[in-house]
């Protein structure tokens, strides 16, 4: 359960205090969480909530993608009770407090906070959040695990736009620390305040962004991405040469191309495309390469394909015939 704080002012008599009158926070329950999508993120979000404690409801349209996303968690507990960081006890626990829903309007009734993983388009996000503002309780936090779209043009289209909010987690959800919590032009300081508590309350670490294209992760990220790409499409070297270059030369846990890979080729390109619109700077300009390989159905692990190869059962990812010398 989440406790959150609520703005009470309270004048404390202390006989040190030259100045007395301190601001007191009241704390409210948070417990019910209901998460949107049940692909790689939002599993992830699912698993991270339901370890922690919380009831969480897993929404997904299609009854199939709600069975691979409840096998993922239930494999991704394994390997954390192999690592002995989870028990078995725990694991039926967490599983026993994630409820599935193919029906939306079920699925967020009870919410106390919705988290949307959806897929990254604009036209998607937009009609749920209008849906989720009819469907949940008035007094609901609507959050945003997107990666780039503005959060402020996700709230104007609810009667509650001081509490939407960003909450950008990162890939894989339960091991990676961060959270990006994007406070939109008219997200409140108390939603704020909520999201950056509970998100402490997750064992991860919050920081706080304004919305602008991008935020601050991906606003640095898919450029140098971008520029990997440009890089090989240029002809200077090849994919394994730029990822080793970052790899040892810059000390990043996983190349550019990959870490592209991993991501989506075409979430690359969806946020690329967002950065380039939103300040209509050509330094943002998606590389052509990274277009046609999104067109012809290459987007990375997801597909099978990017710039490396994904085999099913081993983690030998050779570089793709297309960009080998």
């Amino acid at each position: 359960m989440s406790w959150i704080w609520d703005s009470l002012p309270v004048v404390l008599n202390r006989a040190n205090s030259t100045n007395p009158q301190l601001t007191f926070f009241k704390f409210i329950e948070m417990k019910n969480i209901s998460v949107i999508g049940s692909g790689t993120m939002g599993n992830g979000i699912a698993h991270l909530f339901a370890q922690q404690g919380f009831e969480v409801a897993l929404v997904d349209l299609s009854p199939d993608q709600l069975q691979k996303g409840m096998a993922t968690i239930a494999k991704n507990m394994d390997r954390q009770i192999s690592k002995g960081t989870l028990t078995e006890t725990d694991k039926a626990a967490s599983l026993h407090r994630i409820t599935s829903y193919t029906s939306l309007a079920d699925g967020v009734k009870e919410a106390d906070l919705v988290v949307e993983a959806a897929t990254e388009k604009i036209e998607i996000k937009l009609d749920l959040f209008r849906q989720l503002d009819l469907l949940t309780p008035a007094k609901a936090v609507l959050a945003s695990n997107t990666s780039s779209i503005s959060i402020t043009q996700i709230a104007a289209v609810t009667q509650r736009p001081s509490q939407v909010i960003g909450m950008h987690f990162m890939n894989p959800v339960p091991v990676m620390k961060l959270v990006e919590v994007i406070r939109g032009y008219t997200t409140s300081e108390e939603t704020t305040r909520q999201i950056m508590s509970l998100s402490s309350q997750l064992e991860k670490v919050p920081v706080e962004v304004k919305d602008y294209p991008g935020f601050v992760a991906n606003r640095i990220l898919m450029p140098m991405i971008n520029e990997a790409m440009y890089t090989l499409y240029e002809g200077v070297t090849g994919v394994s040469e730029i990822d080793t270059v970052m790899k040892l030369g810059m000390a990043h846990p996983m190349g550019p191309l990959q870490l592209a890979d991993f991501i989506g080729l075409d979430v690359c390109l969806s946020i690329l495309n967002v950065l380039h619109e939103g300040f209509g700077n050509p330094k943002y300009a998606p590389c052509p390469l990274l277009i046609n390989m999104v067109a012809a159905g290459f987007k990375g692990v997801k597909s099978g394909e990017g710039f490396y190869c994904y085999p099913a059962g081993t983690k030998d990812y050779p570089v793709s015939t297309r960009f080998s010398k």
